[in-house]
C-alpha cells in the first residue's frame, strides 16, 4: 500500500473513531441494562478502530500494542461467542492460561 493511501485511510480511521468514541460517551448504559448490549457494540467497534490504526501504523507493527487491541476485541466479544472461551484466549496473550 502507498503511503498516501495508508494515510487517508489512518485520518478516515481516527475520524470514525471520534464519532464512535462521542456515541460511547453519550451512552449511559451500565452492565445489566436492557441496552448494554447495543454499549458493548460500540465498544467493540472502538476497539476494532483501534486495531485497524495498529496494523497500519507507519515505521512497523506494535507487538505490544497489537496484544492491547487482540485482548479489548477478545474479551469485548466473549459476551457475543458462546462457542469459545475467548477470555482465555485474551489471557493466553499474555501468559496468563497457565
Amino acid at each position: 500500500m502507498d503511503q498516501e493511501t495508508r494515510r487517508e485511510l489512518l485520518k478516515l480511521s481516527w475520524s470514525m473513531h471520534d464519532e464512535v468514541e462521542q456515541a460511547i460517551l453519550k451512552d449511559s448504559a451500565k452492565q445489566g441494562d436492557d441496552n448494554w448490549t447495543e454499549k458493548q457494540k460500540l465498544l467493540l467497534a472502538d476497539m476494532s478502530l483501534h486495531l485497524l490504526q495498529t496494523a497500519l501504523k507507519p515505521n512497523g507493527l506494535s507487538q505490544e500494542k497489537l496484544k492491547n487491541n487482540l485482548n479489548a476485541i477478545l474479551t469485548l466479544s466473549d459476551d457475543f461467542i458462546d462457542e469459545v472461551d475467548l477470555r482465555k484466549t485474551a489471557d493466553a496473550l499474555y501468559g496468563l492460561d497457565k
